[in-house]
């Protein structure tokens, strides 16, 4: 550079901008006027950006927020007239209760941290559990002005609703059968929270990664666990029992109901046969032949009481002859007996 192509900062020879285009024009005038074409250009290209597939970008023209883009190659004027801020909103982002992942699979290392697991049951009880918290964006205006800290706000805001809602359940509740239900209910609660503050987070799921007992307890615990296992298993059993029994006795109930059913039947009949016949030999003894249906009566009684033995029948003489009638009732039943 010649010697005389100086920018005086003490004041010597005019402005600053005076001095600057007479050390341009000792370049030649084209040449001073590239340079400046050089550096306009340089600054423009600073407002070419690139959005992220997963995420949105937030232009902001003097910090306020004037647009939204999608992802791709896109412009906005350079600093300090505008300015973009980048937010993924697809990515599942995890908070963690009771427990710090240090390393992750597939050699996953974690941290207990007992005091932030540690919580208070219904009865009066501590339990000791660890749970992860996912979340997503779902309003990225929302997350970028109005959040600082959205892991911190999800973090501090999701151990207040889990410990009011554990609360409300006893010990055992709290570590056996309750658990998807407090997870559940702490998922609603939250995110009513978290809209509430306008946040743009969307919770998708609360799991409870571990419940038990704290472990100077666990002994005790674990007692109480195997007798009521061992309760449930005779409870099984008597149920089972019980399945297998009752309809062994329905059935059998419902084979004497046929049967008493059948001959209930079987007596109706014989009995409405024998009042039939008992009309029938009615009619005919009143019709004149009273002494044919004794008679009849007689021999049909006889062979139901006798009726392995040979029975002859000795008739009265009623035409004075000397000769006895004899009436062999085995030959008329067509066999000697």
């Amino acid at each position: 550079m010649p010697e005389d192509f100086d920018f005086d900062t003490e004041g010597r020879g005019g402005t600053d901008w005076e001095r600057f285009r007479r050390g341009l024009n000792k370049f030649g005038d084209k040449t001073g006027w590239i340079i400046i074409a050089l550096i306009i250009v340089i600054y423009l290209l600073q407002g070419i950006y690139q959005v992220g597939p997963a995420e949105v970008g937030l232009v902001k023209r003097f910090g306020k927020h004037v647009n939204t883009v999608n992802s791709g190659l896109n412009y906005h004027l350079p600093p300090p007239i505008e300015s973009v801020q980048k937010v993924d909103i697809r990515s599942v982002r995890k908070v963690e209760i009771g427990y710090e992942t240090i390393s992750p699979p597939p050699n996953p290392r974690y941290r207990i941290d007992r005091e932030e697991a540690l919580m208070l049951t219904g009865d009066d009880n501590i339990v000791h559990m660890e749970l992860a918290i996912q979340f997503t964006v779902r309003d990225a205006e929302q997350l970028a002005f109005n959040i600082i800290d959205p892991h911190e706000l999800v973090k501090e805001a999701g151990e207040a609703v889990i410990r009011q809602e554990i609360v409300k359940h006893t010990v055992e509740e709290a570590l056996t059968t309750q658990r998807a239900e407090i997870a559940a209910n702490a998922h609603d609660d939250l995110q009513t929270l978290l809209t509430s503050y306008e946040s743009g987070i969307q919770i998708e799921a609360i799991k409870t990664q571990d419940a038990k007992p704290p472990e100077p307890v666990i002994p005790a615990f674990d007692d109480v666990t195997s007798a009521k296992e061992d309760k449930n298993t005779k409870i099984n059993q008597a149920e089972a029992y019980r399945n297998d029994i009752i309809p062994q006795a329905r059935g059998q109930a419902a084979e004497i109901t046929n049967q008493a059913e059948a001959t209930k039947a079987e007596r109706i009949n014989e009995a409405e046969g024998g009042v039939s016949k008992f009309l029938q030999v009615l009619e005919e003894y009143n019709k004149g032949s009273q002494e044919v249906t004794r008679r009849r009566l007689y021999m049909e009684t006889m062979e139901e009481i006798l009726p392995e033995m040979n029975k002859i029948l000795l008739t009265q003489k009623t035409d004075g002859s000397a000769v006895l009638k004899l009436l062999n009732l085995s030959d008329l039943g067509g066999e000697s007996k």
